[in-house]
């Protein structure tokens, strides 16, 4: 008998119709009740909400959505390849903020690889359909079209990690520079010397900010900048094997190394034990992130905690606040919000 009644009718799913002659009112009380309108009785929404489970009524959200000018979707896009998405912790940390915070609305979540011009040309063609009602960024490159692509389509977007001090994008982001501070003058702390740094790509701006802190604490301490002890990388692990080989080899008496990340860490301690150094008693290691990398290096690893989940997670309030937003672009873009999260070293015994 339940079963029967749920399917309706028609014989099929039911529709708002049924549930408004069953409840013995419109269908546009129905509509109301359903969408948490104020401006019906107690009476009709205890009415109506009896229809409802007897029929075993679901609302069509994507009718709504499509009345509604919406998607109920968001893209998360990663302009990386998804072999660094799938390497990298950070990425899966952000996702799971991400994920936990769209979890308490109806929003669905489409992730977006952009790793290549193909890629980005056909994302292009997929957001001017707007068929999302937000973007979020990860991981942008300074000289990526995709964020003033966003601009000029007027898609609510939020970036993590900002392009330049003068990001037009509402972001969030943690505090790099305070954060290598703070990894440097530790390692100033424990009588270190010779302090080398691995720089991840310095076309994003945290890795920028990163190395602007190292300078910061060797300056600030009364020391000389020795930019052989400056060594690029590019947030992989095979980046901070080769970064430390050239290390090694410009000066190979350095008794301490700063890693932009514990990815970069994890490749530099390889390289110091193939070459004999003993970490920390020759050389004091300390990465950024806190990730599960660092915990589970031997020895663990000191590293820059960012509080990467709750970056996720602020990504996603700061987008439904923008999408929510009825104002003109032009407005809204005049209070863009630019979130930077506070870091904290973590000590553990490679330093």
């Amino acid at each position: 008998m339940a079963a029967h009644a749920a399917r309706g009718r028609s014989g099929g799913r039911p529709t708002l119709e049924e549930v408004a002659a069953r409840a013995g009112v419109g269908r546009g009380t129905v509509s109301r009740v359903i969408n948490g309108s104020p401006r019906v009785s107690e009476a009709t929404r205890t009415a109506v909400e009896a229809a409802v489970a007897e029929l075993g009524y679901v609302p069509n959200t994507a009718a709504r959505a499509l009345a509604a000018n919406r998607t109920d979707a968001i893209a998360l896009v990663v302009p990386e390849p998804e072999t660094r998405f799938f390497a990298e912790p950070y990425f899966s940390d952000v996702l799971r903020g991400v994920g936990a915070e769209l979890g308490e609305t109806e929003m669905q979540l489409l992730l977006i690889f952009a790793g290549n011009d193909r890629r980005r040309q056909r994302l292009a063609q997929y957001l001017a359909a707007h068929r999302v009602d937000g973007v979020l960024l990860v991981s942008v490159h300074a000289d990526d079209p995709l964020p003033d692509l966003l601009s000029q389509l007027e898609i609510p977007a939020v970036i993590s990690g900002r392009r330049s001090a003068e990001e037009a994008l509402p972001s969030v982001d943690s505090d790099n520079y305070a954060g290598a501070r703070s990894a440097v003058e530790h390692l100033l702390a424990r009588g270190r010397t010779a302090i080398a740094t691995i720089t991840g790509r310095l076309d994003v701006y945290g890795a920028q900010r990163r190395l602007d802190g190292y300078r910061a604490a060797l300056r600030e301490a009364g020391r000389e900048v020795d930019e052989r002890l400056i060594a690029p990388g590019d947030f992989t692990e095979e980046g901070g094997r080769r970064a430390m080989r050239e290390l090694l080899a410009a000066r190979p008496g350095i008794d301490a190394v700063f890693a932009g990340s514990d990815v970069m860490a994890a490749g530099a301690r390889q390289e110091l034990r193939e070459a004999g150094r003993r970490i920390p008693d020759d050389v004091a290691l300390v990465g950024f992130d806190d990730s599960a990398i660092a915990r589970h290096m031997d020895p663990p690893l000191t590293s820059v905690r960012q509080p990467i989940e709750e970056m996720g997670r602020a990504m996603i309030d700061l987008l439904l606040a923008e999408i929510a937003d009825s104002r003109p672009a032009a407005a809204r873009r005049l209070e863009r919000r630019q979130l930077v999260l506070p870091t904290q070293l973590v000590e553990r015994a490679s330093s």
